[in-house]
């Protein structure tokens, strides 16, 4: 499966997991949740988080691989967004969606990791 694929997977795990987490912190209004999401789900907030697990070494040698077939993918950015934070959320994506097909269990523990970092304030 190619890069993009994999991010396109990638993106709707990773949102239906925090849409999932959201709810059972006992979030109900759909501003507030909406708000929330976009603090987890932001392509900026997915490069910062893809980027301190590389650094910290979070990540095996075939994760680092899907997270570069998704980069590597192209894509240009958009408006709120330049191409190097895209490419980088493109390839969070991608790792997100290949472990989702092969190792969900995994898929899993990064989210969650990510969802501590998040709201721990440690990015």
């Amino acid at each position: 499966m190619n890069g993009l694929t994999l991010a396109y997977l990638g993106d709707a795990y990773y949102e239906f997991k925090i849409r999932e987490h959201l709810l059972q912190k006992g979030l109900t209004k759909v501003n507030q949740l909406h708000h929330e999401a976009v603090k987890f789900t932001a392509g900026v907030a997915q490069a910062k988080l893809i980027t301190y697990l590389r650094e910290n070494n979070e990540l095996s040698n075939d994760e680092e691989n899907l997270y570069k077939r998704g980069r590597n993918a192209g894509g240009k950015g958009g408006k709120n967004i330049d191409a190097k934070t895209y490419q980088q959320a493109t390839g969070f994506e991608a790792v997100i969606g290949g472990l989702f097909l092969d190792q969900k269990e995994r898929a899993d523990q990064i989210i969650v990791r990510c969802i501590n970092l998040i709201e721990r304030g440690e990015l």
